[in-house]
């Protein structure tokens, strides 16, 4: 698999600033961690993002918004967005700081 390399560069710019964070190449994507724990990535055109289980439920009724089955079953607390939902940079950054707000209240690795 592959990731765009347009949104790749959107992510770095968002979290160049976020302390902590670092990017890493996983299983043919580009992820980006904060305090060792995946928040936010893309894969081919879509964003992966880690929104934990307790928003789970109502963020799958968000447009451009479905269940993350990387291994052909869904992975609960982890979505994948469209790239409709996240076109603008406002959407982009609604992703990032969900997914890095609840990074934040796990214990850093």
């Amino acid at each position: 698999m592959a990731f765009d390399e347009g949104t790749a560069e959107r992510l770095r710019d968002i979290f160049e600033v976020i302390p902590f964070s670092s990017e890493k190449k996983m299983f043919g994507s580009l992820v980006f961690m904060v305090h060792g724990h995946m928040t936010c990535g893309v894969i081919n055109d879509q964003l992966m993002v880690r929104i934990g289980k307790d928003q789970y439920q109502g963020v799958l009724k968000k447009p451009f918004v479905k269940e993350m089955d990387f291994t052909g079953k869904a992975l609960t607390g982890f979505v994948y967005v469209e790239p409709d939902g996240f076109e603008s940079d406002e959407g982009l950054a609604y992703w990032t700081n969900l997914s890095v707000e609840y990074v934040l209240t796990l214990p850093a690795k």
